[in-house]
């Protein structure tokens, strides 16, 4: 596997409802690397989460179902893993700093209780080292007062610090991957600069590999090594940050960026990507983007277009063949 810890291989998962059969993600294909970190990135419903998800084994089961495919982790499949099996990674070997520290932490328990459940978890540590490692933890999260800190119900902190308590439950137990979903949600600019370069930090310190979901590119541009853009459950087109930002490939991948805000460019009105993204129910035969693309073709509206290699890069889109 050389330097890459983490390999997923056309995962699809689907979604029994009422209303039928949904694939939220539909044959997605991506590797992490050691101290690297991978943005993902896609509009709201694209399956971002439903694969961070996939690979910590939480899904609900039912409605949920793994169709197929493989999430390779250190050369063992995380899928044929038992529930056993994956607590003993989940928060351990891999960990999550969920979207929402409010709706994450428990607010019956102090911050104090929630960490060291993790750390007795994982460790074998006594009640005192338990202690001194939570201490430890609040402290490398930029907390100030630890120790009082840890006495503290969810409830009585900011949202910049709840998201902290969250990053140090997160890393306890010094984790090989970190999924950071949405990690700066919710929070002011101010603390969203401060808890990116806290995880930069600590990623230097622990060359730990990072998932990052997001659907701020301002994100992915300050984080990212690689990115991974999502629509309707499939990847579009899979670059290294600077080829993305400086010349984007697929037709969505360029309305995301044509969509954010310039400062000094001044316009009545703001790009946008026309149209909605489609219903799982109800996908268009053919390329899922071209109700929505500029440049979509007779092909395009008829075939599912492949992942195409175009230099360094994978994007999916007929321009890029050559039946284009």
């Amino acid at each position: 596997m050389g330097n890459s810890i983490l390999e997923v291989k056309d995962l699809k998962v689907s979604f029994r409802t009422e209303d039928g059969v949904a694939f939220a993600v539909n044959g997605v294909d991506f590797t992490l690397n050691r101290g690297e970190t991978l943005g993902i990135v896609g509009e709201s419903g694209c399956g971002k989460s439903v694969s961070s998800l996939a690979i910590l084994g939480l899904l609900p089961q039912p409605p949920a179902k793994v169709e197929s495919g493989t999430i390779m982790y250190k050369g063992s499949d995380l899928l044929k893993k038992t529930d056993k099996e994956m607590q003993s990674i989940r928060g351990n070997e891999i960990s999550m700093i969920f979207q929402e520290p409010m709706t994450s932490l428990n607010p019956l328990y102090t911050v104090g209780n929630q960490i060291s459940e993790v750390i007795k978890l994982h460790q074998d540590l006594d009640a005192a080292q338990t202690r001194d490692k939570c201490i430890e933890m609040l402290t490398l999260a930029g907390i100030p007062s630890p120790e009082k800190r840890l006495k503290c119900y969810p409830h009585e902190l900011s949202g910049g610090m709840r998201q902290r308590v969250m990053i140090a439950m997160a890393l306890a137990c010094n984790p090989e991957i970190l999924i950071a979903d949405e990690p700066t949600t919710a929070l002011d600019v101010t603390i969203q600069v401060q808890i990116l370069e806290l995880m930069n930090e600590l990623q230097r310190k622990f060359n730990t590999a990072i998932m990052m979901i997001t659907h701020d590119l301002g994100v992915i541009a300050e984080m990212a090594h690689k990115v991974l853009v999502i629509y309707a459950g499939r990847v579009v087109e899979y670059a290294d940050v600077n080829s993305i930002f400086d010349s984007p490939l697929h037709p969505y991948t360029e309305g995301l960026l044509a969509s954010i805000p310039v400062l000094d460019d001044v316009k009545e009105e703001l790009n946008v990507i026309k149209g909605m993204v489609p219903s799982p129910f109800n996908m268009p035969k053919g390329c899922s983007f071209h109700p929505r693309c500029p440049d979509a073709k007779d092909i395009c509206r008829t075939e599912q277009p492949e992942l195409y290699q175009a230099g360094d890069r994978q994007v999916r889109c007929y321009k890029y063949s050559s039946l284009w």
